[in-house]
């Protein structure tokens, strides 16, 4: 790793929810392990009335609940946070921010050097992207002279034209290269050892392709509903909020060719291959393809449960999904004819996000029946999380007369392997990707060809919903797996994989 510049890291939304919970417990995590530079300061921009020693105690709290914390340590780091009231909305809000970021910019030694971080509603980003280029602090100047970049959190767009139109905007002020849009699910270790997992280990590599694969499943459940969080789930739905940037970025991943080298022009440029080989959804009727749902009330474990159209800030009316499951087939020499299946939800029965590789059976099964008198094909299991892991599944005889197979299963856990190994301990997906901006090192984050691509993809679905009133939302109970309508998406293929009810269940993998 370089040693990195000294530097100040701006959070717009500095008095918020993701500040406190996720941003300042991984930049503290980084300064336990002595690796923020030398002079490095952190400013919270926001509405709120904080000075920086009300600031630093808004702060602490956070830390207290998030983080393990030395109150020695805690302090030190605290004392390099600051803050500015600012809306920063309109010109004549910036001037406190400028003469803040001046001072700051002189204390710390820190060059010009400047990461932005938008931890704000999405509409803020063009004003606050604007009012940067029009003070001069987006780009490198006589006053500011250091590297500028900015981090933009989700939702990029709410379709393809404002998408279009929002990376248009950015880089009226800002180059490509200082954009990291950023998506907290490469962050996640186990989603990057899927390049190592594929492209390190000669095992897997020679059978990564249609001649061995059967099919790919990937599932990224929540075990909540929307909460508080009615008032943007209403206008965004799982198709916003996670198909067309989590679950499209680990079908990547795992389509990729290797890249010539792990930079992160090589990587992106991998990934952009994927996209563009996405076939496209308008090649055969969309209700073939796409399952939508949305939960139901119920009773789990003696406890009333509300439907979706009951939550707070939700329309009684609403039509948003709040489950969508699809498959789909990338269109290249080493996918062609591989189905590809993807499901997220709220309200299902657990926490879980992984992929599932199914192998094909062997050419000719000598062996052909387990200890049920049915076949089953090998697996390979990446856990994202919780319990993140790895797990193959394969055949084994069981013991006695005859050769009758049944499945058993191999397992890796992060947390056995390294639960005596404090400095390999796994970082927070914020804490990796706020490095890695720090480094310069943009590998983990998205582009934006490749971010025009995926919402190209799944256009097509968001116009048939809007055109087609009556295209089906299927309800399925609070707690359940969705609507059965998506076990009939992928009858052909066999069920879908069911993971235990609870993260804290002994058998971290359930069997099918």
């Amino acid at each position: 790793m370089n040693a990195l510049d000294n530097h100040i890291l701006v959070i717009f939304g500095g008095s918020g929810d993701l500040t406190k919970r996720k941003l300042i417990p991984a930049l503290y995590d980084l300064f336990l392990k002595k690796l923020l530079p030398q002079h490095f300061a952190v400013v919270g921009v926001g509405r709120s009335e904080y000075s920086d020693e009300t600031y630093r105690t808004h702060l602490a709290e956070g830390l207290k609940k998030h983080s393990v914390v030395s109150e020695n340590e805690s302090a030190d780091f605290l004392q390099s946070c600051h803050y500015v009231v600012s809306a920063f909305q309109e010109e004549d809000q910036t001037q406190a921010f400028i003469d803040k970021i001046t001072k700051l910019d002189s204390d710390y030694k820190t060059e010009g050097n400047i990461i932005y971080y938008l931890s704000t509603p999405p509409s803020l980003y063009k004003p606050i992207s604007k009012n940067l280029g029009t003070c001069k602090l987006s780009r490198s100047s006589s006053e500011f002279p250091g590297w500028k970049r900015i981090i933009i959190e989700k939702p990029f767009g709410t379709d393809t034209t404002s998408a279009q139109d929002l990376n248009s905007h950015l880089q009226s002020y800002f180059e490509e290269e200082q954009i990291y849009r950023i998506d907290h699910y490469l962050g996640k270790e186990t989603a990057q050892n899927i390049l190592i997992t594929r492209f390190y280990n000669s095992i897997f590599e020679p059978l990564w392709n249609r001649n061995y694969i059967h099919h790919i499943e990937i599932t990224a459940s929540e075990q909540e509903g929307v909460g508080s969080r009615g008032g943007y789930y209403d206008s965004a739905g799982a198709l916003r909020d996670m198909v067309q940037n989590h679950m499209l970025q680990l079908v990547a991943l795992i389509a990729m060719e290797s890249p010539t080298n792990f930079n992160a022009h090589a990587i992106r440029n991998e990934i952009l291959k994927v996209f563009e080989s996405l076939r496209p959804l308008t090649m055969e009727p969309i209700e073939r393809q796409i399952v939508r749902g949305q939960y139901t009330e119920s009773t789990i474990d003696g406890e009333e449960q509300k439907a979706y159209t009951q939550e707070k800030n939700v329309a009684q009316d609403s039509k948003t999904e709040t489950f969508i499951a699809l498959k789909f087939f990338i269109d290249n020499w080493r996918w062609g004819g591989v189905p590809f299946f993807i499901r997220t939800g709220k309200h299902l029965p657990s926490r879980v996000s992984e992929i599932v590789i199914t192998f094909k059976h062997v050419p000719h099964p000598a062996f052909v029946k387990n200890a049920s008198g049915q076949q089953f094909k090998n697996q390979l299991i990446i856990r994202i999380q919780p319990d993140e892991g790895i797990q193959l599944r394969f055949g084994m005889k069981i013991p006695g007369l005859g050769f009758d197979v049944d499945p058993t299963h191999m397992n890796f856990k992060y947390a056995d392997k390294y639960a005596n190994h404090s400095e390999t301990n796994i970082p927070s997906a914020y804490e990796r990707l706020l490095f890695d901006c720090m480094n310069g090192d943009a590998s983990l984050f998205t582009r934006a060809d490749a971010v025009d691509l995926a919402w190209k993809f799944v256009q097509p679905i968001l116009d048939e919903w809007e055109h087609n009133t009556s295209f089906p939302l299927y309800g399925y109970p609070a707690g359940t797996w969705g609507p059965e309508k998506a076990d009939e998406l992928k009858k052909l293929y066999g069920k879908w994989r069911q993971a235990c009810k609870n993260s804290t269940d002994s058998q971290t993998y359930c069997e099918l």
